[in-house]
């Protein structure tokens, strides 16, 4: 059985600051980011499923991105935990969709807390494959399963 790669790509706004961080980005910035989600499986050969010839129906997946992934990150700012109600007051923004996450929010620590997402919810027999996170035109960075 051949083993198949589907990618679906996807496009959310996010604000971030690095806490701590000894460069500009310890401001709050945002970002146009760009998150291309790779699955692997063998095609389904049953001629009674109406997913016949798919790995996976490229509409699941989006369901699954969008839910896990874009709609809680979307046109939010996002956070270490650590940080304190103080600190974010103190910007004078009024920020309303403020994500505090276990983690320093970097494109390497999104794409860990995006693996744990989306692996989770995939069907029987399709896996995560690999995940490109682009964060500007020339920045991004990159998971595969075969490394963790």
């Amino acid at each position: 059985m051949s083993q198949i790669r589907i990618t679906k790509e996807f496009r959310f706004e996010a604000a971030h600051a690095l806490m701590g961080y000894d460069g500009p980005c310890r401001n709050i910035h945002g970002h146009s980011y760009e998150l291309s989600v790779t699955v692997i499986g063998t095609p389904i050969f049953d001629p009674e499923s109406v997913k016949l010839g798919m790995v996976m129906d490229f509409g699941d997946l989006k369901r699954i991105i969008k839910k896990q992934v874009v709609d809680p990150f979307d046109h939010a700012l996002l956070l270490n935990a650590s940080i304190s109600n103080r600190e974010i007051q103190q910007s004078g923004e009024p920020f309303t969709n403020v994500v505090l996450l276990p983690y320093q929010p970097t494109s390497e620590n999104f794409l860990i807390d995006f693996a744990k997402r989306i692996g989770e919810l995939l069907p029987a027999g399709v896996k995560l494959h690999n995940m490109r996170l682009r964060e500007t035109s020339n920045s991004f960075a990159e998971w595969f399963a075969d490394d963790n």
